[in-house]
C-alpha cells in the first residue's frame, strides 16, 4: 500500500468520523508500511494507541480494504519521542500556515484550531441525532433542555444532569447535543466522554507524571460532556480531579452536562461536595417509555427498514403488538424489530402478527416473565400522585413512605431481584429497609382496604 493510498484512506475517514474525531485520532497517525497484511501505524502515546485499537481500528480497516489494500490486522508502535511529537508536529502546522500569504489567516487559524484541538473526545455514533429521536412525554423535559444547550450559547442552568435507567434516551440526547454543537459551532471546543474515559486518562496522567498537561486539556473546553458519571464514585483521586475540573470550567461559564442511572443524591460513595455542586443545575428524570412512546419509536423504525427492505410488507396491528408486550427498554424494543424484519427478508415472509410472535418468542417470554423494578416505581408514582425521585430519594413523610413500602412491595412479588438489588434501585437502602416496607404492606393489606384495592389494580397495570 502506497502513502498516497493511505492519503486516500484519511479523506474517508474525515468525511465518516467527523473533523473533531479526524484530527484527534486520525490525523496524528504515521502510516508505516504494509506486510503479510499487517497495517503498521506510528502513534504519539501508549494511551493513544490503546484507544485508537478500541474505538477506531475497525474503521481504518474497513477503508483500507476498500481501497483494495490486503489488510487483516493493524498495529501501532509509540515513537521512540512520543511526547514531543504532536507538539512538533503542531507547531510545524502553524509555522507553515503562517509562511503562507496567500491565505495566511484562515490557514493559521485552522492550524491553531487543530494545535488546541488534541481532546480526547469519545466517538459518537451517527444514529444518535436529534432528528431519531422520539420525543414523548416521559423525555419532553429531557430533550428540551438537551436542544437548549445544542444552541450553544448561555443557558440559565449549569450543568445540565441527565438520568435514568438503561435503554431510555440519556446518551443519545448526549450524542446529539454533541453533533449539533459540531455542526452549528464548530468553533466550540466540545469534549464527550465516559466517567471512566476521563478516569483512564487521569490514571495515565498520574503514571506518565503530566498531570498539569490534563488539567490544562480538560480546563481549556467549552462545553464538557460526561457519560455514566456514577462510575466515578468511590475513586477518590479521580473525584478530586473531577470537582476542581469542574468548578474551573462553571467559573468561566463553560457548559457542562452530565449522565447517570440514577439522581445525584442517590449515587453511591459519590463525595457530597460533588452531589452539591450537581444539584445547582438542572436535574432532568427520563422517566421509562409509556405505549404511545414506544409505539412511535417503532413506527419510526419500522419507516427506516421499509427503505433498507424494499418490497417487504408489514402488517397493521404488529407495531401495536411489539409496543404494548416489550416494555423493558428501547433497546430490546429496537433490537426485536431488527431481527424482525431481517428474518421477514431472509425467509421472503409478510411480517404478520403470527411471524412476529414465532420469531420473537424468546424475547416476550422475558418480557411475560419480567415486570421491571423501573416500572414499578413509575406506576406506584403515577398512582399516588408523588414524584418518582422523592420516592427514591430520602424524603420520609408519610405521603411518600407508603408509596415506597408498596413499590418495594410489589417489586418483590412481581421481580426476581433480591432483597440487596431492590434496596440498590431504591436509592441504595439496606436489604433490612426492603424487608420492613415488604412486611409493613403484607400487615396492613389485611386491614385496609383500601391499600389492597390499591395493590390489585397496580398489579393488573404491571402484569396485564
Amino acid at each position: 500500500m502506497t502513502n498516497e493510498t493511505w492519503g486516500q484512506v484519511r479523506n474517508e475517514l474525515l468525511k465518516n468520523l467527523g473533523r473533531n474525531n479526524f484530527v484527534s485520532w486520525i490525523e496524528p497517525l504515521q502510516y508505516s508500511g504494509l506486510q503479510e497484511g499487517v497495517a503498521r501505524f506510528v502513534v504519539p502515546t501508549p494511551f493513544f494507541a490503546t484507544w485508537i485499537e478500541r474505538n477506531f481500528a475497525d474503521h481504518i480497516r474497513k477503508q483500507l480494504i476498500s481501497a483494495g489494500a490486503d489488510v487483516d490486522r493493524l498495529e501501532f508502535a509509540v515513537s521512540p519521542d512520543a511526547k514531543q511529537a504532536p507538539k512538533r508536529a503542531a507547531a510545524d502546522r502553524v509555522a507553515k500556515a503562517a509562511a503562507a500569504p496567500a491565505a495566511a489567516p484562515a490557514a493559521l487559524s485552522a492550524a491553531r484550531a487543530t494545535e488546541e484541538s488534541e481532546l480526547p473526545s469519545a466517538p459518537l455514533d451517527s444514529r444518535f441525532t436529534f432528528d431519531s429521536f422520539v420525543v414523548g412525554k416521559p423525555n419532553e423535559l429531557a430533550h428540551a433542555a438537551a436542544r437548549r444547550v445544542a444552541e450553544g450559547g448561555p443557558t440559565s442552568f449549569n450543568p445540565l444532569f441527565l438520568y435514568g435507567g438503561v435503554g431510555l434516551g440519556k446518551t443519545h440526547l448526549m450524542h446529539a447535543v454533541a453533533h449539533e454543537l459540531q455542526s452549528k459551532r464548530p468553533q466550540l471546543k466540545v469534549l464527550y466522554l465516559s466517567a471512566e474515559q476521563f478516569m483512564y486518562r487521569f490514571v495515565q496522567a498520574l503514571r506518565e507524571r503530566d498531570v498539569m498537561s490534563f488539567k490544562e486539556l480538560f480546563r481549556s473546553v467549552d462545553v464538557l460532556m460526561v457519560d455514566d458519571v456514577q462510575f466515578i464514585a468511590g475513586k477518590e483521586s479521580t473525584q478530586e480531579e473531577f470537582f476542581h475540573t469542574f468548578n474551573a470550567l462553571v467559573d468561566q461559564n463553560k457548559q457542562i452536562v452530565i449522565s447517570a442511572d440514577r439522581a445525584p443524591g442517590e449515587i453511591k460513595d459519590l463525595e457530597d461536595r460533588i452531589k452539591s455542586r450537581l444539584q445547582c443545575g438542572l436535574i432532568v428524570d427520563l422517566h421509562p417509555t409509556d405505549y404511545e412512546l414506544r409505539l412511535g419509536i417503532l413506527q419510526q423504525k419500522a419507516e427506516y427498514y421499509r427503505g433498507q427492505y424494499k418490497g417487504l410488507q408489514l402488517a397493521p396491528g404488529v407495531l401495536e403488538f411489539l409496543a404494548h408486550r416489550i416494555t423493558t427498554n428501547v433497546r430490546v424494543l429496537e433490537g426485536a424489530l431488527t431481527r424482525l424484519f431481517a428474518f421477514a427478508s431472509l425467509v421472503g415472509r409478510e411480517i404478520t402478527l403470527e411471524l412476529a410472535q414465532d420469531c420473537l418468542s424468546d424475547i416476550l417470554r422475558a418480557s411475560d416473565r419480567k415486570v421491571s423494578i423501573e416500572e414499578i416505581q413509575r406506576k406506584v408514582a403515577e398512582h399516588y400522585n408523588v414524584r418518582l425521585s422523592d420516592m427514591i430519594g430520602p424524603k420520609r413523610a408519610r405521603t411518600i413512605a407508603r408509596p415506597r413500602q408498596v413499590a418495594m412491595y410489589l417489586s418483590k412479588q412481581l421481580t426476581s431481584r433480591s432483597l440487596p438489588e431492590i434496596g440498590r434501585r431504591f436509592g441504595g437502602r439496606d436489604h433490612t429497609t426492603i424487608m420492613h416496607g415488604v412486611k409493613k404492606i403484607e400487615e396492613l393489606k389485611t386491614t385496609d382496604s383500601q391499600l389492597s384495592d390499591d395493590l390489585q389494580l397496580l398489579r393488573r397495570l404491571l402484569e396485564g
